[in-house]
């Protein structure tokens, strides 16, 4: 039996199986608002079998948006946006999920494939951001230190922002801890130079992404999921470490998280980083301290096989993919076939289901 095609419960909901999409942004939101480019993107996963669908990193605050053109979750009108989609996910099977993000010192960027690169100017719809410690981003425009009541909105946008995806329906929350974001550059000591309760230790450093897990679970109560995103290590000297991750996966465990999704990097434009197929899988097994702490991997995991075999060695309890779901958004379905795995197919397709 395969385990990749094995369901899993988490709280109260139950996956049809282990092979998940990550969240990817499409740049394509107008003014938060996400669009009908979304719909069709996501419900695509969901024909093609994937058990979890995580809608990319949606800013819980305007000034949290990697780009112009991210999506949002600060007001109704972006609430109502996603309500359709996610009812299309349901309709064809998967749990739906959302990534709720702040970018922090990297938000007011152009997206990928603008003729510009770095900080977007206020003249052509960019803003001033925000960080831990007036420290810039390499090629970024220079961050405002949040203060005491900066923080404070902070954490109140992801508890609003949680709130508003409840309503609209998603399954699971995600908060985003990873990748270079706002969270993440509390965690780490080479962008957080703070001297209050929010620098220094490692407990201090984490004190910001804590408060937002507990927000969250506040809002989201006893039966939803929780996951944090985290970079286990930054691939940089002095940087976050994989040993400190752990812990944090372990604190996050404890108040309220029910898995933490391991991914890396993001944080500094100096990383060295070595990249090789499922290289970040064993930075989930440290986080999952030998089954400790629920864990998914993620990162060039591409294959059937190798997703399989990544759950059996216990690694982790599922596995995110990305760029193979945009390669071919019925990987699922793919990749039951090639490991004989017998899952329900939508009657469109099953003429392909065997033969």
């Amino acid at each position: 039996m395969s385990i990749l095609f094995s369901p899993v419960t988490i709280r109260s909901l139950t996956f049809r199986n282990r092979l998940w999409v990550s969240p990817m942004c499409m740049y394509s939101a107008i003014d938060g608002v996400v669009q009908e480019w979304h719909h069709t993107h996501l419900a695509q996963f969901a024909s093609g079998g994937a058990g979890l669908i995580v809608a990319e990193a949606t800013a819980v605050v305007p000034e949290g948006r990697i780009s112009p053109r991210d999506a949002g979750l600060w007001n109704d009108e972006q609430r109502d946006a996603w309500t359709p989609i996610v009812d299309a996910i349901h309709a064809r099977g998967a749990a739906a999920g959302i990534q709720l993000a702040h970018a922090g010192r990297k938000a007011s960027t152009w997206w990928p494939w603008a003729a510009e690169r770095g900080s977007v100017p206020e003249a052509d719809g960019g803003w001033t951001t925000t960080a831990p410690s007036a420290i810039a981003f390499d090629g970024f425009a220079e961050p405002t230190a949040l203060d005491a009541d900066g923080i404070e909105a902070v954490v109140e946008g992801f508890a609003s922002a949680a709130r508003r995806a409840l309503d609209a329906g998603f399954d699971v929350l995600e908060v985003h801890g990873a990748h270079g974001y706002l969270l993440h550059q509390f965690l780490s000591p080479l962008s957080n130079r703070r001297e209050d309760e929010y620098g220094g230790s490692l407990e201090n450093r984490a004190r910001l992404l804590l408060r937002v897990v507990d927000s969250i679970r506040a809002v989201a109560g006893d039966g939803v999921p929780l996951f944090v995103r985290i970079s286990a290590t930054d691939h940089a000297e002095g940087g976050f470490s994989p040993d400190e991750a752990a812990t944090v996966g372990e604190w996050a465990a404890a108040r309220g998280a029910d898995l933490i999704d391991v991914s890396s990097g993001g944080l500094v434009a100096h990383q060295q980083i070595s990249v090789f197929p499922g290289y970040q899988v064993p930075l989930a097994e440290t986080v999952r301290q030998g089954g400790r702490i629920p864990v998914s991997a993620v990162g060039l995991i591409t294959a059937a096989a190798q997703a399989e075999q990544v759950l059996a060695e216990g690694s982790a309890d599922a596995v995110f993919a990305g760029r193979e779901w945009l390669r071919d958004p019925h990987f699922a379905l793919r990749a039951a076939h090639e490991l004989g795995a017998d899952i329900a197919w939508p009657p469109q397709y099953e003429r392909a289901h065997w033969r």
